[in-house]
């Protein structure tokens, strides 16, 4: 993701914050959400079901009482002198899903709220799809193809409706971290390349040492520690805009960063682990302003399916990831990602060739290609990665990276500055969550399996993108 998750809104009563301990208050069921494996040639039924994110819940004492470990965007002090002794002293809970979170699952389909008004307001959540009681699925996708319908038509400026993969333990790390005894379970293990400083436990002790209260959320922080891993992001959106963007980095699985390893903003943003920019594919930033939106070529007033392709350089499992393609289907038709209209970038997808062409075009860093590239995603692939679906909003830099013109401090007018319609004055948190409160992403029919077997790649064309695809850029079918 292109900015740290500080995602709730907890009250004195309840702080949503992970842990190691399990407690015993409210029992843990994780709610069904089907997705389907095609590899055979005919897709079949996962029973597979999701769980929520252990920074979501309720942390407290783990003798018994109800104590809180954590309230507002502090640690308590005596049951959290270290790390260590408040992994030992405190309990993560089981989730009410629906009625403290909005989260909604039935059959194959998934809808997250934006702000759940229940013991306490809730804003914003984070679930992982899991394959049994105790292990994340884990999603091996060179030479595949991940395909999901998805609804963002209730998601304004300034939010993020995410859909993506991150390199994280399949247990929740509880074989390499002993005193992680809540697990994949409860949520716990997150990462991603932003290296976020903001999750209360990494490696089976708490993030304390070190932790302050954000300036600007009050139910947030960060600690000395971050929890870096590769990432890719398969969908970044809103109604406004849309991005898909692959962070590699040059470690293998969750490594809690210090200092200049985590890549930080300022001086050390490119001296982490981690490719923080990584390469995106925004059509409304590569110069398509007609494509995605309501009304448009893709219509985001309405459902659509998104496929994401991954192509391997020998065209099998075991190649070097070479290319990430991306198709939608809407009412039937196929609809193509259009080709880039900058200056200087050609391609409809995503290769080394073409970010190298766009981080020189609009004046980035190509910390992508010193992280390894798409040969360093693909790798985590191989090993792989776990589905994440989340809604946030930014509390970093109101999600103008996504919607708007970003950085702030380059002319709207500059190459790769303008990345959608918004304005630079919205997607404040305090606006979107007083304003939108009901605003709600809904994830559903996810699918993988071998390229072209997860839709029908014969349906009727859609209208040409605004600007056709380059020879050879075309999807791929069975």
């Amino acid at each position: 993701m292109s900015t740290t998750r500080s995602l709730t809104i907890l009250s004195s009563l309840l702080a949503l914050v992970s842990a190691q301990q399990v407690g015993t208050n409210t029992p843990e069921t994780h709610p069904a959400l089907k997705s389907q494996d095609c590899s055979a040639g005919a897709c079949k039924n996962l029973d597979t079901t999701i769980v929520l994110d252990s920074n979501w819940r309720w942390l407290h004492s783990s003798n018994g009482s109800t104590a809180n470990c954590y309230t507002g965007n502090t640690f308590n002090e005596e049951l959290c002198p270290d790390g260590e002794t408040c992994a030992a002293n405190c309990a993560v809970d089981g989730a009410k899903y629906t009625e403290t979170y909005g989260i909604k699952s039935a059959g194959s389909e998934l809808t997250l709220k934006f702000v759940t008004q229940g013991e306490s307001a809730n804003v914003g959540s984070r679930v992982y799809l899991m394959e049994g009681a105790e292990e994340y699925k884990m999603f091996k996708l060179k030479n595949k193809e991940f395909t999901f319908d998805v609804d963002v038509s209730k998601l304004p400026c300034g939010l993020n409706g995410a859909l993506y993969f991150s390199e994280m333990a399949a247990d929740g790390g509880m074989s390499t971290a002993p005193t992680n005894k809540a697990g994949a379970k409860y949520g716990t293990g997150y990462c991603d390349a932003q290296c976020p400083h903001d999750i209360k436990f990494i490696d089976g002790k708490a993030n304390s040492d070190g932790w302050s209260g954000s300036a600007n959320d009050k139910n947030a922080g960060s600690g000395a520690l971050g929890a870096c891993c590769a990432e890719m992001d398969i969908w970044e959106a809103n109604s406004m805009s849309t991005a898909f963007t692959p962070h590699p980095c040059s470690i293998t699985g969750l490594k809690a960063c210090t200092g200049s390893e985590c890549g930080d903003d300022g001086a050390d943003r490119y001296a982490g682990v981690c490719d923080k920019d990584g390469c995106d594919y925004n059509a409304f930033r590569m110069g398509n302003k007609e494509f995605y939106g309501a009304g448009m070529t893709v219509d985001t007033s309405k459902p659509f399916t998104v496929v994401t392709q991954f192509i391997t350089s020998d065209k099998t499992d075991t190649g070097d990831l070479s290319e990430i393609r991306r198709v939608y289907v809407q009412d039937g038709k196929v609809i193509e990602n259009p080709a880039s209209a900058a200056a200087g970038v050609t391609g409809n997808s995503i290769t080394d060739d073409f970010c190298a062409a766009q981080k020189k075009a609009f004046g980035d860093n190509n910390a992508f290609a010193t992280a390894g590239g798409l040969k360093a995603m693909g790798e985590s692939f191989e090993r792989g990665m776990v589905l994440v679906m989340s809604l946030w909003d930014d509390h970093a830099a109101n999600a103008l990276w996504l919607d708007s013109q970003y950085p702030l401090d380059k002319d709207p007018t500059a190459p790769g500055v303008a990345r959608g319609t918004c304005g630079r004055d919205t997607g404040k948190p305090e606006d979107v969550e007083a304003n939108h409160p009901d605003a709600t992403v809904t994830y559903s029919n996810i699918k993988f399996g071998a390229i072209g077997s997860t839709f029908d790649s014969a349906a009727a064309p859609a209208a040409p993108p605004a600007a056709a695809p380059p020879a050879g850029g075309k999807f791929l079918k069975a």
